[in-house]
């Protein structure tokens, strides 16, 4: 029995034993030093990185200042676990420090570490006395500078790309915003009710009784009754008059000739005296608008009577405002020629069957009007 409690007590000295020794072995440690440059000088406020054995960063401190004049450029991590490392530091023109140290039982004091140009790597012992290598060791490249670099090029990729998605939402949001502010960017039609109301967009499908047009909040179906009128708004561009290139610095377009004020006889027609030219609208007339404002009001007239109209034009008379004021403007048909007795040439004839279309440029500065009515009128002559 004696025997027995003997060896149960000697069995837990050595679990106790065992247990007191690991417990210690894995007892973090401190790794203190200084860095100096070539003179001895300590180097203060300088950066001083522990990197574990894959190059990852374990620690990071900065060495101190100096204080009344004297030291400076000392270092200490705190609460290392036992491992190999490996301190690295960059002081610029000073030097560099690559320097593998391993840390086991006891607190690592490494004293005054000597920067160098070239940073050659040193050994360092458990009691903390450095042991410089030979000048023959080769060059290997440094694992923790390498996992610097490809963290900082990665978070470059990673800030470009969210920059340039950045960059489309924006051109999206204005996009966006200028489609609301100008609906005319994306669409040309412009629809004018009876009600007052315009509607922006695009005619997808249209009969005698409705059209359908996509807008901005979808598709709308539009009873054509109530539209009063359409304009389709296009920029337009005035060709200019081709010169040859051997003559364009000398050339100069010849003068307007002037001709002499027609005599109209619409004024002496008698109510009971049948004209047998007849001129009609061909089709509806086309409205345009341009950036800058101008209405271009474009149609067709055919002459459908058996005898020759001269000097045929369309009178439009546009209404301002709701009290009745109005204001007129008159175009002139493109038809045929024909000279009169007196010499007077006219480029406004319509043969018996013949079309001639007109147009009717309204600048901006004619001002807004509600809508319009329109007369056609020419000149018969025996």
């Amino acid at each position: 029995m004696a025997k027995r409690t003997k060896f149960n007590k000697l069995l837990i000295g050595v679990i106790f034993t065992l247990f007191v020794t690991t417990l210690f072995a894995q007892k973090p440690r401190t790794i203190s030093g200084a860095l100096v440059d070539a003179a001895g000088n300590g180097i203060v406020k300088t950066t001083v990185l522990l990197l574990g054995e894959d190059g990852t960063e374990v620690q990071r401190t900065e060495t101190s200042k100096k204080r009344l004049g004297r030291g400076g450029g000392n270092f200490e991590f705190k609460k290392v676990l036992p491992g190999n490392y490996t301190l690295e530091s960059d002081a610029g023109d000073a030097g560099k420090l690559s320097s593998p140290v391993e840390v086991s039982d006891k607190n690592v004091k490494l004293g005054d570490l000597q920067l160098s140009s070239e940073a050659p790597p040193t050994a360092v012992t458990t009691e903390g006395t450095p042991e410089p290598t030979p000048d023959s060791v080769e060059f290997t490249p440094d694992p923790g500078k390498d996992y610097i670099l490809n963290e900082l090029s990665f978070e470059i990729k990673k800030m470009t790309a969210e920059l340039k998605f950045l960059n489309e939402e924006l051109e999206n949001l204005k996009a966006l915003s200028k489609m609301w502010v100008n609906p005319l960017a994306i669409y040309s039609k412009e629809i004018i009710m009876k009600n007052g109301s315009t509607v922006f967009g695009k005619v997808i499908y249209q009969d005698e009784e409705s059209l359908k047009v996509e807008t901005l909040l979808g598709y709308l179906i539009i009873n054509r009754k109530d539209v009063v009128r359409m304009i389709d708004n296009v920029v337009t561009e005035e060709q200019a008059e081709y010169v040859p290139e051997q003559v364009r610095d000398s050339y100069t377009p010849p003068p307007m000739p002037k001709l002499a004020e027609p005599q109209y006889t619409s004024s002496g027609r008698s109510a009971s005296k049948k004209y047998s030219a007849n001129c009609v609208l061909v089709g509806n007339i086309t409205e345009k608008k341009d950036v800058q404002g101008n209405y271009v009001f474009t149609g067709e007239l055919k002459n459908i009577g058996g005898r020759r109209s001269d000097f045929v034009k369309v009178d439009f008379v546009f209404r301002k405002n709701w009290s009745g004021e109005t204001k007129t403007l008159t175009t002139f048909v493109r038809g045929g020629y024909h000279t009169f007795d007196s010499g007077i040439t006219t480029d406004a004839t319509l043969l018996p069957g013949a079309t001639g279309g007109f147009e009717l440029y309204v600048p901006h500065d004619f001002g807004s009007f509600i809508g319009y009515s329109y007369v056609i009128d020419w000149e018969e002559y025996e």
